[in-house]
């Protein structure tokens, strides 16, 4: 059982398709630099976007742990770590949060099909 409130999470994976599906998105394949500030230069040009504000807000409102399950769950999905490694999955989504975590999220390209992956392999689904 993850500790976040699935339908918060498909609340979000529609805001974050609703963004990125921008045409004036253009999100890299790779971060500029390996330093955290790839995310906040991608997304800085879109800091006016009232989709872009909607999402941040729900992710920022989030409780720290909770958006660590954000993280995990993206990083589950995407394939990073099998359902079976959740609790590493959580550690070290725990370990790499910062106050910017959803500018992170929401410039990793596709975020919304891995946080939807991510829910499906844990019995979760938006429909």
């Amino acid at each position: 059982m993850i500790e976040i409130n699935p339908e918060i999470v498909c609340q979000i994976i529609d805001r974050a398709r609703e963004f990125q599906s921008n045409e004036a998105v253009v999100l890299p394949e790779t971060p500029f630099n390996p330093s955290d500030d790839w995310a906040l230069q991608t997304l800085a040009e879109h800091t006016d976007d009232m989709t872009y504000q909607e999402v941040t807000d729900a992710i920022r409102d989030l409780e720290p742990d909770q958006q660590v399950v954000l993280l995990a769950l993206m990083w589950t999905g995407r394939g990073d770590y099998e359902i079976e490694e959740w609790d590493s999955a959580l550690t070290e989504a725990e370990d790499n949060w910062t106050e910017r975590t959803a500018e992170y999220l929401l410039a990793t390209p596709l975020v919304a099909d891995y946080l939807l992956e991510g829910l499906d392999l844990h019995g979760y689904s938006c429909e």
